[in-house]
Parts: structure tokens; sequence; C-alpha cells
């Protein structure tokens, strides 16, 4: 070998002399070959001196898991061929530092020599492991000399580490994730569960998992992996009731709310609202015994002390909960109140019913000597009598009916008023009275008008008399003139319009008489001139007659 390189025995052959016990025959192995490798040198060394030799290498950092090219070149004097080459690692044992050849120490499908015989020396380590981490050196042999290197190529050996600060965030904060790799020029890319995501800035909750780095273009080469906990306010807020539909008066529902949260809501954590009005905390609630009153909008609310834009209460959506019952308070009602023998009459029934009641029947109580009967009478909410009569009056009930049950109301007396007769005489009476006021008040000023028209055409007739019989006596008596005036009332069917039957009755006519006294203007006539008149007619009688048509 060339002077400044050094040879070494491969140590599995060192080990196994020791495994002998034979210590004097290890120390003279090494004897003779280190006398050999001085006879080598004295052989070669004038053709060390006739040229130029030398190796460079590179320097590599390699991630845990990748493969690596250890770049070299290698020149020596023209002239001669390599024929072996060979790449060496330095150990050190017992204190010293010796090289090793690759070939002995690994597997060729690890360290593969990826140069030529030329110049190129370059070596390719696959699956690189902690343990490669060291020195490497190159040698090779040419047709006269051997030659291995003084220098060495350094290999980092190097793992990605995933770091994140810090580990448990709220939702919206900010998040530092953060590659490692030790080796410079390293695109990294980051994985969630095994798929390639962008590294997160903010945190959100779609952000939380487990994530790891990878050398891109090589992702089974990873880090360790690093889970992000985002802590987030309640979502999905999911309110459920079982059974579902429908439910039924005196039946049972269980009421189950549901989230995704983090941290998990806990038992306290949930709240149960009917119409905005608290119910009960806990996850789960059951109605066993459901009445109309427990019909209404229910919600969920849930609450993990994580806010969300402000609001630390998180509600579901409403569940409408409706319960079905059968007719219940069923009552008749009556218009009028108090109906008259011949009115019309109208009986409702009422009810209260989820679904609302679609069948309506009624009945009547009639009753007898021996027993008492309900009879159908009718259907329909409303029961109509056009026609009241007596046998109409007595105990009425309806029957409401729906899809769920029916009911009956209680039992309602139905009576009639009659009308007095003698009441509608009275009035009868009393209205022929202001008939007869009202005609002789008539009769009165008729017969004052025709009073003053007779007094007038009497003065003129008494005055012709007068002056044509030349009468000179003065009447000693007071000559009277009857006036006679006849009032007739031929209708005998008085008019009423305040009562719905009438009553027939007559009126027999009457006659009224009245008299008139009129004085003479000459007081001093004698009577002889009274009585030679006498036979005469010197009273005027007027007679008027009225007469009123029905």
């Amino acid at each position: 070998m060339m002077t400044g390189s050094s040879v070494v025995t491969p140590p599995h052959f060192c080990f196994s002399l020791h495994k002998m016990n034979n210590k004097h025959s290890v120390c003279l192995l090494q004897r003779i070959l280190m006398m050999e490798s001085w006879m080598l040198m004295i052989l070669i060394m004038p053709g060390v001196w006739s040229g130029y030799w030398s190796v460079t290498f590179e320097n590599q950092c390699a991630l845990k898991g990748t493969s690596v090219v250890m770049k070299c070149s290698y020149d020596y004097p023209s002239g001669q061929r390599v024929t072996r080459v060979d790449w060496y690692k330095a150990l050190s044992i017992q204190g010293q530092r010796r090289l090793y050849p690759l070939s002995r120490l690994f597997s060729p499908r690890d360290f593969k020599y990826v140069g030529d015989k030329n110049s190129n020396c370059n070596l390719k380590i696959n699956n690189v492991q902690l343990a490669d981490e060291g020195l490497y050196h190159f040698g090779f042999v040419t047709t006269s000399d051997r030659w291995t290197s003084k220098t060495h190529a350094n290999l980092n050996v190097k793992e990605l580490t995933a770091v994140i600060n810090p580990s448990t965030v709220k939702e919206g904060d900010d998040v530092n994730l953060t590659c490692v790799s030790g080796c410079a020029h390293t695109t990294i890319s980051w994985l969630k569960e095994g798929r390639p995501v962008p590294k997160p800035v903010k945190a959100s909750r779609e952000d939380a998992g487990t994530y790891f780095c990878a050398v891109q273009g090589q992702e089974t080469v990873r880090s360790n992996s690093v889970t992000l906990n985002v802590q987030y306010a309640p979502k999905r807020v999911t309110l459920l009731v079982s059974p579902p539909g429908d439910v039924v008066k005196g039946s049972s529902v269980t009421f189950t709310c549901s989230s995704d949260a983090n941290p998990p809501v806990t038992q306290r954590g949930y709240s149960l609202y009917r119409d905005r009005q608290f119910i009960s905390s806990g996850q789960k609630h059951t109605i066993s015994d459901l009445q109309p009153r427990d019909s209404g909008l229910y919600q969920c609310q849930a609450w993990n002390n994580i806010s969300w834009m402000g609001d630390d209460l998180i509600n579901s959506t409403h569940i409408h909960l409706e319960v079905q019952y059968g007719p219940m308070n069923v009552s008749v009602s009556v218009d009028p109140q108090q109906p008259a023998e011949g009115s019309s009459v109208n009986l409702t029934c009422s009810s209260e019913a989820n679904p609302a009641a679609d069948n309506y029947t009624w009945f009547k109580r009639t009753d007898s000597s021996s027993s008492s009967t309900v009879l159908q009478v009718g259907g329909g909410q409303v029961l109509s009598l056009p026609s009241m009569t007596a046998s109409h009056t007595g105990l009425y009930l309806c029957r409401a009916r729906n899809s769920v049950g029916e009911d009956n109301s209680a039992e309602m007396l139905l009576t009639m008023i009659r009308e007095d007769h003698g009441s509608q005489t009275h009035q009868i009476i009393a209205g022929v009275g202001v008939v007869v006021l009202v005609i002789l008040v008539v009769a009165l000023l008729l017969y004052w008008k025709k009073q003053r028209t007779h007094a007038a055409e009497k003065q003129t007739v008494f005055g012709s008399r007068i002056i044509g019989e030349g009468l000179s006596s003065s009447a000693t008596e007071v000559q009277q003139d009857a006036v006679y005036a006849n009032i007739q009332r031929s209708s005998s069917h008085p008019r009423n319009t305040h009562h719905k039957h009438n009553v027939p009755f007559s009126v027999e006519a009457e006659l009224i008489y009245t008299t008139v006294t009129s004085k003479p203007r000459n007081k001093s006539r004698a009577p002889e001139e009274s009585r030679a008149t006498a036979g005469e007619t010197n009273d005027s009688v007027i007679y008027s007659t009225l007469v009123q048509s029905s």
C-alpha cells in the first residue's frame, strides 16, 4: 500500500482469533501482515514518486430512511489501469481508529458503488440509519500501485422531528407547527393522518388531528407523529325524540341531545327547553305520561365552556311535539237561551280535542212511567229546531269523536216559554181605547169647525126673517138650536202589531148628541112674537155624521 495509507485486518477475523485464546498467534499474524505492508511499500515507492494520486470528497447530510450519494472523485498517474476499488469506514476499537471494508460490514443492497474505474467513485447508501453516520474513506488498486485516501467523507444522519407549540389550542388561535430536519436544502411537506395538507396557521376545529412531516418526494421518510388538539364550542347540536312521529296522551317519549364538541359536553352541559322555558338538564329527558300541556316547541342547548363567535351556549334546531288526545270538556250551548214557543233554536256541541273532533251525535232522553231511554235525534256540531214546540223540551246531550277517542257532554235541559193570552187581551183593549180617543179628538175638531160655519149662516137667516116678516115683538124665551153629531165606528177588528196571534172582537156604534144653545141678539122681543112664530121653523137643526172605516 502507498505511504500514508493503512489497512487492517477485518474485525471478524480478529475476533475469531481472540475466541481461540491464542494471543501468541494473534501477535505473530499481525507482525507478518505489517512486514508484508512495508515490503509492498518499498517495492512500489518509485511509482508513487513518479505520479499524482488524489481522492476528493463531499460531506453529506442524510435523513434517516432516505438514500444518499457520497460524492467522490479520484485521480492517479497516467498509464495505469484501475483493477479494484473499495470504500472503508473508520471505526474506533479499543481506542484506535481503523478502516474496515464496507463489503464485509454491510449488505450490498444498502451500500452500492455507483462510480467507475476512471475517476468517479460515488457511493450510494440506501435506507440510511443512524448507525451509518461516520467517516468514510476510498481506496483503489491499479495495475502497479494501491492507494487509500488520507482524507475522508463525513456522513451526518439526522431524523425529521415535528414540533407543535402549544399542542392544545382553542379554535381561532395561532398554530406553531415546525418540522426540524437538521439537513440543509431539504424540502418538507406536511401530512395529516396520511394525507398531504397545508400547514395550518389559524387553528380550526377541522385542523385537529395527528400530523407528521416528510421529505417531499419521499413521503415514506417521515417524522415522529404529533397531535394537534383544537378545542371548540359544540357544533351540530342535535335533539332527537323517540318514538318519532305522532304521540298520544298517556304515552311516553324520550328526548336525547347530542353534539360534536372538544372537550365533550358533560351531562350538566345539556339543557332542555319547551317554548323557551327550562325543563331539565342532562343529555336525556323522559316524559312518561304525556298530557296536552306537554305539546310545544322543544330545543336542546349545549355548553362546554368554549365560546364560538362570542356565544357560549349553542342551540339545536326545534322539534315540535304535538300530543294527540280524544275529545274532552264536551259541552252544549243553546241559542237563544230562553226560546219561546214557535221560535227557532240552535244547540251547539263544543269540545277540546287534537285533532279536532270530526263527528258529532245528538241524543235526547225520553222518560216514561216505566223506564228512561236515550234516543239519537241528529248529527253534526249544530242541532237546529226550526219551530219550538212542547215536544222539543227535555234533556239533550251530544257525543264528540275524533281519531283518538270520544266523549259525551253532560245532559242539558231544554225548556220553552209559553205566551200569556190574558196579557194579550189587556193589550188589545188598551189599544182599542187609544184608537177611540184619537177618533173623539178628530170628531171634536170637525164639530168645532162646523159650528163656526153654522153660527155664521144662522145669523144671516135670522136677519132675513126679521126684515121680511116685520117682527116687532121681542122673544121672551130663549130658543135653542139643537145640533146633533153622530159618530159611528164601523170596524170590528182592531189592529195589533205587538202580538203574533190576533184576538177577534167588535165595537158597537155609539151615538153622541151634542146640544148647542143659541141666544138671539134682540132680548126685548115680546113673548107673543115668539109664540106667533112658534109654528114656524125658527130654530135650525144641524145634523153631522162621522163615519170611520176600518
